[in-house]
C-alpha cells in the first residue's frame, strides 16, 4: 500500500470534491474531433493553442469545439462528424471526404489544443473566422469567441466586432501566424489578457 503525504498540498491530487466541476474529459470527446478538413486537402490549416486559467496555468481537462464556414464562406450543411456503424453501433468517425465544418477537441495535459481545418471565408461584413465554445471544470456556462485570422488587414479593420474593440481586447481574437498554415491562438479565461468572450442573447 502506497502512503501519500498528505502534509504538503501539492502532493495530493484533486479529486471532484476539490473542484468545482462539471468535467467533460469522460464521453465527450471522439477520436479524430480536431481532423475537420478532409483527410490530405491542401487548404488545411492548423489552429492551436492552451487554454489558460487565471492564474495563467494551462487548463488539462477543457474542451475545445470549433465550427467555420467552407473557404466560399458557406455553413456547411452535411452529415454530422460523429458517425456510427449502423451495424455494431460503435464509433466510425469522419467519412474524411466531407467538410462538416465542426470538431471538438479535447486539451492535453498542458492545456494544448489544436484543429486541422480548411480556412474559412467571410460571410457577410465579417472578416473570416471560426467560431468557437470553451467548457472547462468551474464554468457553469460555456463561453463564446471568435478565432480571427490574419491575412487582409482591411477585412479586419472593417469587420463590425473588431472596430468595436480597442487595441488591447481586439488581438485576443486575432490569431497570430507561426508559418504558412500554421496560427496561434490562446484562450484565456481570466485576468491580464482574457479573451474577448461573447454573449448570445
Amino acid at each position: 500500500m502506497t502512503k501519500i503525504d498528505t502534509s504538503r498540498p501539492e502532493s495530493v491530487l484533486p479529486t471532484p470534491s476539490h473542484t468545482v466541476g462539471p468535467f467533460y474529459g469522460y464521453a465527450l470527446p471522439f477520436r479524430g474531433g480536431e481532423d475537420i478538413a478532409p483527410l490530405g486537402h491542401p487548404d488545411t490549416i492548423t489552429v492551436h493553442g492552451y487554454v489558460y486559467d487565471g492564474e495563467g496555468v494551462g487548463l488539462p481537462d477543457a474542451l475545445v469545439e470549433v465550427w467555420g464556414a467552407d473557404p466560399e464562406g458557406n455553413v456547411p450543411a452535411v452529415d454530422g462528424s460523429i458517425r456510427r456503424d449502423p451495424a455494431s453501433g460503435g464509433y466510425v468517425g469522419r467519412n474524411g471526404v466531407e467538410f462538416t465544418g465542426w470538431g471538438r477537441i479535447q486539451t492535453d495535459a498542458d492545456g494544448h489544443w489544436y484543429a486541422r481545418t480548411l480556412r474559412p471565408g467571410a460571410r457577410g461584413d465579417s472578416a473570416p473566422y471560426l467560431s468557437v465554445c470553451v467548457f472547462a471544470r468551474g464554468l457553469l456556462m460555456h463561453l463564446f469567441t471568435r478565432v480571427y485570422l490574419p491575412g487582409d488587414p482591411a477585412a479586419l479593420a472593417a469587420d463590425p466586432l473588431l472596430a468595436g474593440l480597442d487595441d488591447a481586447r481586439r488581438e485576443t481574437l486575432v490569431a497570430r501566424e507561426e508559418t504558412a498554415g500554421t496560427y496561434r491562438f490562446d484562450i484565456r479565461l481570466q485576468g491580464e489578457g482574457e479573451t474577448v468572450f461573447l454573449e448570445f442573447t
